[in-house]
């Protein structure tokens, strides 16, 4: 039944309520009545199943943040398609995961909903479907991101009510993608007689991105859902756009990367993170070299260095504590020869508390729980405040 439709509907109540009040007795005047009291009833509820039904729009037509360039295969991935030709192979197929993209929109609907189609049906034995192929719902509420409520993947192939029975006033939303997954389409529902927009509000701020090289704790294993890696919780936070360009495994120096982050001469930062992914003799002679990439395009631009976190087994695996103290010492060299080379621009995190120090933060010993992306998240955080200050 069309919404006309019940307007009528609800017109011929009301004038068989007139009519019967002139044409019948008192008593049949009070069965009449609640004869149409219950055809209202009837019809109020119809209203809402109407106003309950669902329509989907493309997600193509709202701002997409977190892409370095526009020049990809398909809208949803990281890595423009010029790279496909140039860089290694696994991280070209991990540049089509989504980690760091999100969909920015505006709408006054009670329920929202959502169908996506993921590239890879992904599963991982100690990551959550929800994080490597789900999405995340956030709304700006009272000056910040307020979370909403996660969609649940059920497989390739996907359709969800995230949330229903709100408000019907109008909200700016921000939806998260899948860390570890692809995604092919993506279409965002509302309700029937609701309407759905561009949004207003120019946040996060897309002027000035944050750049985060990494590893799969910067692509966001082990996150519960996609809100919770850190790259997107500093998106947050700050307020402004943090491109995430974490390859899982192969966090490795590849120089093309470097040369396709020296291209944003608009980026406010630079994070390198890649200790997990590189062996001692890789660090030594491949940081300076992307460094340098990055320098010579950006000289004003701030590059802060992250040391990899002390991982909660090394305190029994000696061999691990080893390795990671001798890469993290190895690092801090680097960064010393640049700083006393007359680099002002030039910053390093130790990993001094990172993720806290009691071995809650992770999944696996390596990989981050949403605890342990909290907690790095702050200590990101002050940081990146710290440099932003100076």
């Amino acid at each position: 039944m069309s919404e006309q439709c019940l307007d009528t509907y609800l017109g011929l109540i009301c004038t068989n309520f007139s009519l019967s009040k002139i044409k019948t007795g008192h008593n049949n005047f009070i069965k009449m009545n609640r004869i149409n009291t219950l055809l209202v009833g009837i019809f109020y509820i119809l209203a809402s199943q109407i106003h309950a039904q669902t329509v989907y729009y493309d997600a193509d037509q709202f701002p997409l943040i977190g892409k370095t360039s526009d020049e990809t295969e398909t809208r949803y991935e990281r890595l423009p398609a010029y790279l496909k030709e140039v860089c290694r192979p696994p991280v070209w197929n991990l540049g089509k995961n989504t980690s760091g993209l999100a969909i920015r929109f505006s709408t006054n609907s009670t329920a929202i909903s959502a169908k996506w189609e993921v590239t890879g049906d992904n599963r991982m034995n100690h990551m959550t479907e929800t994080g490597i192929k789900g999405i995340d719902l956030y709304a700006w509420e009272g000056g910040h991101w307020q979370p909403v409520k996660a969609g649940l993947p059920s497989g390739k192939v996907n359709e969800r009510t995230i949330i229903s029975d709100m408000t019907p006033q109008e909200r700016e939303y921000m939806m998260f993608l899948p860390l570890y997954d692809g995604v092919i389409s993506l279409s965002i529902g509302i309700d029937s007689a609701a309407y759905i927009k561009n949004p207003v509000l120019p946040y996060p701020d897309t002027t000035h991105p944050i750049l985060v090289y990494g590893t799969s704790i910067t692509q966001g294993g082990c996150a519960s859902r996609p809100g919770m890696s850190y790259t997107n919780i500093l998106a947050r936070r700050l307020n402004r756009e943090v491109i995430n360009l974490g390859f899982s495994g192969n966090g490795q120096l590849d120089y093309e990367i470097a040369e396709l982050m020296a291209t944003r001469r608009d980026a406010s930062l630079f994070v390198l993170d890649f200790i997990p992914n590189v062996n001692a003799t890789q660090l030594a002679e491949k940081t300076r070299p992307f460094f340098d990439i990055l320098r010579k395009a950006n000289p004003d631009i701030p590059i802060l260095f992250v040391e990899t976190v002390i991982f909660p087994h090394s305190f029994y695996d000696k061999s691990i504590y080893g390795t990671i103290t001798e890469k993290n010492r190895l690092l801090r060299e680097e960064y010393e020869k640049i700083k006393r080379e007359g680099d002002k621009n030039v910053y390093y995190l130790a990993n001094d508390n990172l993720i806290g120090s009691d071995g809650e933060a992770t999944v696996d010993g390596i990989h981050f729980t949403d605890l342990g992306f909290l907690r790095f998240a702050d200590k990101m955080y002050d940081t990146i405040r710290q440099i932003n200050n100076q």
